[in-house]
């Protein structure tokens, strides 16, 4: 799905209807490195005074599971997903020459502030991948690491 259909839509201010709509918006934030969005997507109890900037590329989001719990009367959200990125990209955008794959893997809470769904916290577990050559890029493209990713 383009990004004027998905996300850009809720970076230019517009209401996320479900915690996963919003936690697919701040994937891509962090993909473009749009930090004020993401800041104001946090939750005002857990959100950082800042966040800095670091190289990694982010190259695929996967969502596991997603749900809303009401039966307490307060809407309660959750969104378990994998995110995988690069690290060290040399060269040309989406190329790694010497780099390290890794998968972020959290399930997430998220909370109704102000009629918003907004991230509270999760619980992140990051992993290192260590794709062969001829192995399936992590990009999620289908082609092997090699004729992709890491040409």
């Amino acid at each position: 799905m383009a990004l004027a259909d998905c996300c850009q839509p809720l970076h230019d201010g517009a209401v996320a209807g479900t915690p996963e709509a919003l936690m697919r918006s701040r994937y891509s934030a962090f993909a473009l490195g749009r930090h004020n969005y993401l800041l104001n997507s946090w939750h005002s109890t857990t959100r950082p005074a800042e966040l800095n900037a670091d190289d990694t590329h982010w190259v695929r989001l996967e969502i596991v599971d997603h749900g809303v719990d009401e039966s307490d009367g307060e809407p309660r959200g959750h969104v378990h997903f994998r995110a995988f990125f690069c690290e060290g990209l040399e060269g040309r955008e989406g190329r790694a020459g010497r780099s390290r794959w890794g998968m972020l893997e959290e399930r997430s809470r998220f909370l109704r502030e102000q009629g918003h769904w907004r991230y509270v916290d999760g619980q992140p577990r990051v992993s290192r991948l260590k794709p062969g050559r001829n192995d399936a890029c992590p990009c999620g493209s289908g082609r092997k690491l090699k004729q992709c990713c890491g040409n």
